[in-house]
Parts: structure tokens; C-alpha cells; sequence
């Protein structure tokens, strides 16, 4: 990705007006792990070795920055696990709401997690009497990277009533259509008051648009429970801090197209190579840079950051569950090492040991 923004990002740059996030985003990318940014140099005690090292952008849409903010991440939420059932409920939106979600993101897409959070914590109530507890994550594209806004959620099997913890008896938890029209009802509802209130951008014939909506099914989808925690967080690792398009689909750039794989949903999961313009293509990943400070991972009900420690203390106790032990601070290193075998302060050369010889601050 940044290959393709150090190439083509200028004439790109200087051919669209782009929003200021866009623009940082793009920056960030290129000069990721460069000079640019800075670094250090360290020294093998032993055998004299020098190891440059640069600075990351810490951007959470570079595909080369979210490998241990991401496994800090699942590994915190692994201390939050019990020992219940989990579902995996998804709601999507039709293809026709793309436009007013790509002209409105900020207001979209949290109207998008207003409704799917009030329909789920409401039908909890409802039917099981009690607060669940869920994560919910925002993805915003589709394998071909064009606009495909859909929320992925880990539900708690059941809940708090009081103190006491009541088990979800249902397969599904609840029936997929209750859900999708549900959620459908609040979206709409909620689209219409932004629209009203002057909050939505560029909708054309907008009430004929909520008509047409209205009077079609929406797909939400409900599946069966997790096969234990270790899906749960396996689950996790896969998709919470997932970009648009990682480096690794991005086979190939030759005579001004990039060529990358996608799996094609319609054709029976079939994986295929698809080639797009490099200007497409960079257009399309644009598409998914999130407004700044944009929260598109969120937690709900006894999850919520807000309360989360203490509701967790009381769902062990109504589970008969162990308080599981306070983590231990880890430098990045120790996490590096301990998750990939990695060790960044052994030579590699002789397994000596590198010691910070020189700080570098890039260029002023």
C-alpha cells in the first residue's frame, strides 16, 4: 500500500480535492517506517552489528500498524471472556443507503450503531429481562472495496436480571426477523429526524427512498453460538482491527493497475484476482478512512466502558466464575516476543546482545 502511495499519491493528490483526513491518512502510509519519522540504530555488544530501526505512523488505517495494538487488544478482552455461550449477529444494509452513508459518515454510522445497540439491548429486555453485554465493530467495505457499511456483533448467551445471571435458551437468540425489522424501524426512524433536522447531506427524493426501504426485508444475521472462547478470540483476531485491504491481498502493480484478490461472495465464495485503475483503486480504499476520532469498535450494556469492571465482578459471581488475575504491564517488546517468538534485543546475527547506540528524529 504505501509502494502505491509514494508512486501515484502525488498526481492523485494533485488531481482530487481531498478532505483533510484523507490527506493524513495517504501521508501517513508513505512515509511509514521510513527516515521520515525518525527511528533508532542499535548495536550488537558482540559482534559489532548495526540495526536500523524506524518509527511506525500509528495509523489505524496502515496496513503495517495494527499487528500489536491488536493483540493487546484481544488479549484484554480474553480477561473479559465467561464462561457462557457467545453469538455472532451481523446487520447489514441495503446497497441503496451506500450514498447516504458515503455523503453523511460521522452521523451514519453512529445512527448505524444507535439502532443495532437499542435493538439488540432492547429485545433483551423484552425476552430475557435482562442487561447483555456485546461488542460491536464497524466495517465499512466490501471485498472489492467498494461502500458496504455492516456492523459485526458478539453478543453475550444472556444477561444480568438484578444479580442474578439468566441463559439464553435460544439457538439463535433471537428470530432473524424480529432483528432485522427492528433495527430496520429505529435506522429509518432515526435517518428521518437527521434529515429533517437538516443533518443529512446531499439525499436526493429522500422520502421516496424511505418508502422503498421500508417496504423491503433487511438481512440480519443471527448464527448459532461460538464453539467455545477460543472462537470467540479467534473470531476477534480477525476482525477487529481489519483495514480495508491488507498488504498481503495486494498481489501485484503493473503498467498502472494494482491487482489484488477478493473473494466473490456471489459466485460461491470463489477467489478470484481483481485488476482496477491505480487511481480506482486508491479512490476505493479513500472511501473507508474513518472521520478523526471516529470510535468504530463499542461496547455495550455490562460491557460498557463505563462500568464494565465492576458488572463483570458481579456476572462471575452470579456465574460462579474465578475473578481472573490483574494483567501485568508488558513493554512492546516483551508482547513481541511472547506472541511471535520474536526477540528484538538479540543480534540477528550472532544472538548477541543490541544495545540503543543512536536516537535518529528524522528530518525537521
Amino acid at each position: 500500500m504505501a509502494d502505491i502511495f509514494r508512486q501515484y499519491g502525488p498526481s492523485y493528490r494533485a488531481a482530487h480535492r481531498l478532505p483533510l483526513q484523507q490527506l493524513r491518512t495517504m501521508r501517513a502510509i508513505e512515509i511509514c517506517r521510513t527516515a521520515e519519522l525518525g527511528g533508532h540504530v542499535d548495536e550488537c555488544e558482540d559482534c559489532g552489528h548495526l540495526k536500523i530501526s524506524y518509527n511506525s505512523c500509528r495509523n489505524r488505517h496502515c496496513p503495517k500498524c495494527q499487528f500489536l495494538k491488536k493483540e493487546k487488544w484481544i488479549e484484554a478482552r480474553e480477561r473479559e471472556l465467561l464462561p457462557i455461550a457467545y453469538f455472532h449477529v451481523v446487520f447489514t444494509l441495503p446497497e441503496e443507503l451506500n450514498p447516504v452513508a458515503l455523503r453523511n459518515r460521522e452521523v451514519f454510522y453512529n445512527l448505524l450503531f444507535k439502532a443495532a445497540t437499542e435493538t439488540l439491548t432492547q429485545l433483551a429486555h423484552e425476552r430475557l429481562g435482562v442487561q447483555i453485554g456485546c461488542t460491536i465493530l464497524l466495517h465499512t467495505w466490501g471485498q472489492n472495496l467498494l461502500t458496504h457499511p455492516h456492523l459485526h456483533c458478539i453478543v453475550s448467551g444472556g444477561g444480568l436480571s438484578g444479580d442474578t445471571w439468566v441463559h439464553a435458551k435460544r439457538r439463535f437468540l433471537f428470530p432473524g426477523k424480529v432483528l432485522s425489522r427492528l433495527f430496520r424501524g429505529k435506522l429509518l426512524s432515526y435517518l428521518k429526524k437527521a434529515y429533517e433536522g437538516g443533518n443529512l447531506q446531499g439525499v436526493d427524493q429522500f422520502t421516496a427512498l424511505l418508502n422503498g426501504l421500508y417496504s423491503k426485508e433487511w438481512v440480519v444475521y443471527a448464527k448459532p453460538p461460538f464453539n467455545g472462547p477460543e472462537t470467540v478470540l479467534a473470531y476477534l483476531g480477525r476482525y477487529t482491527h481489519r483495514i480495508a485491504i491488507t498488504n498481503h491481498r495486494i498481489k501485484s502493480m503493473e503498467e498502472g493497475k494494482v491487482f489484488f484478490s477478493w473473494k466473490d461472495y456471489a459466485d460461491g465464495n470463489r477467489k478470484k484476482t481483481m485488476p482496477l485503475d491505480v487511481f480506482e483503486f486508491i479512490r476505493r480504499f479513500l472511501l473507508h478512512v474513518l472521520p478523526p476520532g471516529f470510535v468504530k469498535i463499542r461496547h455495550v450494556g455490562f460491557l460498557s466502558n463505563r462500568n464494565r469492571k465492576a458488572a463483570l465482578e458481579i456476572c462471575r459471581a452470579a456465574l460462579g466464575a474465578a475473578q481472573p488475575e490483574a494483567a501485568s504491564p508488558e513493554t512492546w517488546q516483551a508482547v513481541l516476543l511472547r506472541i511471535t517468538g520474536i526477540d528484538v534485543s538479540r543480534c540477528p546475527l550472532c544472538q548477541g546482545t543490541m544495545q540503543r547506540k543512536q536516537l535518529y528524529r528524522g528530518p525537521p
